[in-house]
């Protein structure tokens, strides 16, 4: 049996069960509030929300890539959108999908910051966050480079490193590897991923080199610095859906010689590689960050960020991952846990989809449950009702799971935005919309206005055929009577600051 909510009423619903979940009087805000919901038509996006001032009238505007189906130009590339009411600030014009999700820094020093962003075809563009205009765009002319001639596929994220040059701007490391020519399993057509570090203010190439084991990466490297050391390390992932891959740390100061035969290689798969990002937290409590990564294979690594040990490992055997975790304080004690979800079976015939959550003291699970079909988007955590421990929110697509994920005919399916309590572990839902579906993109939470209480900001794409293809896109910011007095503890992809480093006093 299927039905559909109102969005008034589902959000009245909404506002009783947070009520009765938080355990205190909402008095002062009534009810959840459907805000805006901004509409497009012939795109959709794997990016996910980042948000910023761009308005500078106080309140948080919305960044996201996008685009229309694969190799389709368009010009709605990047949007950005005012977080005030959900009208367009601008859009900007790509060759190919956006897929990455934003950076920001003011590069133009006109007091709003400005946007780095890529994805297919070899696209990474600085944007002014004012008019939308290009800054600069990256642009491989040297093909007989012995290493930038690789770097001619698909850019990930970025994430801002220190300045390396002395002009007072942060730097911007990256990946760019991938190849569409490539078939699965296939070794042939297969190239090198080069990690690299470019200038934000010009673009400019300041080091790069290919990974040490010659395989292709699609996951984000990241950069944080271990207490009393002034040279950062930097994680990279190799490997593929169905091909081998490995995990490696490598300092920065050896990156920017442009050399990376010094990485170790702390983690590795057979059969698959690691794409989503790590995350970097202290699990072992002695001070220092450690590295919780999951491979394709669904393998979990802990890595001690000091000694290079494994501290634990973790296998959910028959699945597939290719989602981040929310990291948060899930468990009764005070060590960082870990939350995702897998898919069932082997890509592209993916099936259904686990939610677990480990340990992070372990590694043991916590907590499984099987909600939905494949996805892969990432989960956020945030405590909604103080007790000390976060609860995640996620989104799930409701369909038939058997269905091949490039069958291109009709069917029906239900995307909801749901919330897991592992305390009463409990589940609720906070949206639900039928003829919806989100495959790739992570909610934003936070609060836009500075009014002291929780917006949630999610994406869902129209859906009559198959999953993968893009049709049109719908954003809605919801307000909700739950006041916050910080900003969530890994309140959007990839955390706080978009960097995988698990912040949870900031």
């Amino acid at each position: 049996m299927s039905y559909t909510i109102h969005p008034q009423s589902w959000i009245r619903i909404l506002t009783v069960f947070l009520c009765t979940l938080i355990g205190i009087s909402c008095q002062s805000k009534k009810q959840s509030e459907l805000l805006w919901e901004a509409n497009f038509h012939l795109i959709g996006s794997q990016s996910s929300p980042r948000a910023v001032d761009l308005t500078q009238d106080g309140v948080l505007d919305i960044v996201i890539g996008a685009g229309r189906n694969e190799f389709q130009e368009t010009e709605q590339g990047v949007l950005a959108i005012n977080g005030q009411d959900g009208s367009l600030i601008w859009s900007h014009a790509a060759a190919d999908q956006i897929y990455g999700s934003a950076t920001f820094y003011d590069i133009t020093d006109d007091g709003i910051p400005d946007v780095f962003i890529g994805g297919r075809s070899c696209q990474f563009r600085a944007i002014d966050g004012k008019t939308g205009k290009l800054i600069w765009k990256y642009e491989n002319t040297d093909i007989n480079h012995p290493i930038l001639r690789y770097a001619r596929f698909n850019f990930n994220h970025s994430v801002q490193i220190a300045d390396q040059n002395g002009n007072g701007y942060p730097e911007l490391l990256l990946s760019n590897g991938g190849n569409y020519e490539a078939l699965p399993y296939m070794t042939e057509n297969r190239f090198p991923a080069v990690i690299m570090v470019l200038d934000s203010k010009t673009g400019e190439v300041l080091a790069a080199d290919t990974v040490p084991d010659g395989q292709e990466s699609y996951m984000t490297p990241l950069a944080f610095q271990q207490p009393w050391e002034s040279n950062p390390t930097v994680v990279f992932g190799t490997g593929g859906e169905t091909l081998d891959g490995s995990l490696f740390l490598v300092s920065l100061s050896d990156l920017m010689e442009n050399n990376l035969s010094n990485a170790e290689r702390i983690a590795t798969d057979t059969g698959h590689g690691f794409i989503a990002p790590p995350a970097i937290a202290d699990v072992n409590q002695d001070g220092f960050m450690d590295i919780i990564a999951i491979s394709h294979g669904s393998r979990v690594f802990a890595i001690d960020g000091k000694s290079r040990e494994t501290i634990w490992t973790q296998h959910i055997s028959h699945t597939e991952c290719s989602n981040s975790f929310a990291v948060g304080y899930f468990t009764d004690d005070d060590v960082p846990d870990f939350f995702t979800f897998v898919s069932e079976g082997i890509w592209p015939e993916n099936t259904g989809s686990i939610q677990i959550m480990l340990d992070g003291k372990n590694g043991d699970i916590s907590y499984k449950s099987s909600i939905g079909c494949t996805g892969f988007s990432s989960p956020v955590a945030i405590d909604l009702n103080r007790d000390g421990r976060e609860e995640v929110i996620l989104s799930v697509n409701e369909f038939d799971c058997n269905r091949f994920i490039g069958d291109q005919s009709a069917f029906a399916i239900t995307n909801r935005l749901i919330g897991i309590d592992f305390n009463t572990q409990e589940t609720f839902t906070l949206d639900q919309t039928e003829g919806m579906k989100n495959i790739f993109s992570t909610p934003w939470l936070g609060d836009m206005d500075g009014d002291g209480f929780l917006d949630l900001v999610h994406c869902q794409y129209f859906s009559h055929s198959d999953l993968l293809s893009f049709l049109g896109m719908r954003m809605k910011r919801i307000d909700l009577p739950i006041r916050i007095r910080h900003k969530p503890v890994w309140g959007s992809y990839m955390g706080k600051k978009g960097d995988g480093i698990f912040r949870p006093n900031l």
